[in-house]
Parts: structure tokens; sequence; C-alpha cells
């Protein structure tokens, strides 16, 4: 099979011609049709995150059919489309993982850093760990609820019941949530980079009650911001936004360094929080409720052997939505 492979951090990743895997008991070999290019994989590639495998696989917004299975495979057969998340291994005894929380396991295993995820024409997965995919979505259409997706509505939840939702750093998780939020009745304020109007304009074609840069104050206070964007100078500027008793999330997996910050600006009940990882409870939830919005996904093909394009497009900001990379065979 093609693959793309990360060796170190900082470098390119290498087109390699590799075996296919060979399923374990639990595991299914899955033919990948698409996999979203998520920021997180750059955060993996930069070297930003500390502790993942090397050589690693990367890519976990991954959507596939079923062309092997471990003798121990009871919820998938062959043909099944599923899609395979971030998470992909728990230990299911700890105290997290007992408590509804499998997102804060220390013993985690993640797909495309600790595991072998989708820039490849096939990978494994556990079986408990993949989600089948709606019916109305195609393989590239599909891909970004992986994570994009599921991300964005974990964050959403952790906002509460706002009314006026600020959203900063307007790319593929929040041109996701935001339909979500519209659906909801909530009126969303978007904040991108600064000079970026096709961002902007994007934000409104979607419903954006308001769109401007993400050094501006918008016309009212926030019940809640969600900060997608991994700029840590961003959480004073939205607490600056946000009314008192409010909340400000954290729905990056990495972020730069947040700068000191005067005490007035928290002060009021006003919390700062993160979000950390996903739970297959959201993966149900979510993937049951997007049909329904309906959110569609806003997508930019590259092909497999294309993904350093891909990610240095994301990386520079220039790309609108969500990157997804195919292998051929998609539907």
């Amino acid at each position: 099979m093609k693959a793309m492979v990360l060796d170190a951090p900082l470098r390119a990743l290498r087109l390699a011609e590799l075996p296919p895997p060979q399923p374990a008991p639990d595991q299914l070999l899955i033919r990948v049709r698409a996999c979203g290019v998520c920021r997180t994989d750059l955060h993996v590639v930069d070297g930003d995150l500390a502790d993942g495998r090397l050589p690693i696989i990367p890519g976990h917004e991954i959507v596939g059919v079923v062309t092997g299975r471990g003798a121990a495979v009871e919820r998938f057969k062959i043909g099944d489309r599923v899609g395979v998340p971030w998470l992909g291994h728990t230990c299911g005894t700890c105290s997290y993982c007992a408590s509804g929380h499998e997102n804060l396991c220390d013993h985690a295993r993640f797909t495309g850093y600790h595991l072998d995820g989708g820039y490849a024409e096939y990978t494994l997965a556990d079986q408990h760990y993949c989600f089948a995919i709606p019916d109305p979505y195609d393989d590239v259409a599909a891909a970004p609820l992986l994570c994009a997706g599921l991300i964005g509505y974990r964050a959403l939840v952790m906002a509460g019941d706002a009314k006026r939702l600020g959203i900063y750093g307007f790319g593929a998780a929040a041109h996701i949530v935001a339909q979500v939020a519209r659906h909801q009745g909530r009126e969303i304020y978007a904040f991108t980079r600064p000079g970026d109007a096709e961002g902007q304009h994007f934000a409104r074609a979607l419903g954006a009650t308001w769109a401007g840069d993400s050094t501006a104050i918008p016309p009212g206070p926030l019940d809640a911001a969600i900060i997608f964007a991994p700029v840590g100078a961003l959480v004073p500027q939205a607490l600056r936004a946000t009314r008192k008793g409010g909340t400000v999330v954290c729905a990056g997996i990495h972020m730069s360094d947040i700068p000191a910050f005067s005490y007035d600006i928290l002060w009021g009940e006003r919390t700062v929080r993160s979000v950390a990882n996903l739970t297959r409870r959201d993966g149900e939830e979510f993937l049951k409720l997007a049909p329904q919005v309906p959110v569609r996904t806003s997508t930019e093909t590259f092909d497999l052997a294309q993904a350093n394009e891909a990610l240095t497009r994301l990386r520079e900001g220039e790309i609108t939505g969500a990157a997804v990379l195919v292998t051929g065979g998609t539907q």
C-alpha cells in the first residue's frame, strides 16, 4: 500500500510503499477512502505534541470500508463504511474511564499519533472505537465530522446554553459547529485572522450575526466563546468580550503560551476551560445530530501524495473549511 510517513518532527512526510497491515483479533482492516487533514496533524508534524510514536502515519479523520476483520470482531461486517476518530484506545478500567471521562484516560492511545492513521491506502482500527457513517454523507464530506465535528460539538456542549456565542478561528471545526449552533437558535460572532475578509464572508454565509478580526470587540458582550485557533493571546481577548458568568472554551489540543492578564477580566465568575480529546458518546450523539441540522461540510480535496501541500496550506491559513486527502474509490 501507499502511505505518507512522518519519520521525525519538522520533516516533510515521506511517500512509502508498505505491506498492508494485518488485523489483531479486535481490529478492522479498513480500505481508506478519505482522511481529513486536521490541525492536530499539523501539531504532530511540527513537533508541538510530544510523546507520539515515530515513525507514524498521521491522520485521524478517516472514512473507509471494512475489507478484513480480526477473529473477535462482532460490530462490523465486510463492506461496511466506517469512520475512525482521534480516540483509538482506552484502558477501560481507570477512574476516568469508569466515570464516563474516557477522553482523559492516562493510558489512551490516539490515531495518527500512537497508532498509524489514515494518510494511507489501508489502516487498522479497534472495532470498539469506530463509528458507522451516516448515509447522507459521501466519503469526503464525512471525513471532517470525525474530529472537527466531534471536538466542535464537545466544545459547544461545554459552552452551555450561551445565546451569543463567539468563535475564534473560523476553520474546519468552526464552520461545522456554527451550523449546529445556528440550528439550536444561537447567535454566532465569528473572529478571524486580521484582514481575512474571505474568512469573514464565509462565516456570514453560514449564518454568523457578526464577523470581524480576532482583535475586535463584538457589538455586545458574549455569553460564551470557543477558541479554535492555537493562539494563547486570544484567551484574554475572549475574556474581555465575554459577560460576567460567561465561559471561554479552549478547544485545541495545543496552544501557544497564554500571556499574563489583569484579574479584572477573569473576575465576575467567568470560567476558562479546555476540551481534551473526545468520548465515544460524543461521536454517537454528534453523528446522529449532524444529518438533522443538516451539517454541510466545505472541503478541498488533495491526492494522498499531496499531503505535504495540504499541511502547508493549512499552516498558512489558506484552507476554507476542511482539507481532505483522497485515495481513490470515494463515493
